[in-house]
């Protein structure tokens, strides 16, 4: 299972692979690709539990091991 992340660094590596902002409720943000994909990141600078982070990592399809 990849490390724990903060919030930024997930909008990081989803930005860098594609993604883009496309709107934010709240405290989360929705990214979508161009493939249509969507992602939801909750904002803000804490870390990511794990299983939030494995559901974005699922919900993006991008590989694991970028977010490692």
């Amino acid at each position: 299972m990849p490390k724990r992340l903060s919030s930024d660094e997930v909008t990081r590596i989803l930005m860098q692979n594609g993604f883009a902002l496309v709107s934010q409720k709240g405290s989360h943000q929705k990214f979508r690709d161009a493939t249509g994909r969507n992602a939801i990141v909750p904002s803000g600078r804490r870390e990511i539990p794990m299983g939030t982070l494995a559901s974005i990592i699922r919900q993006s399809g991008l590989r694991r091991d970028l977010f490692l």
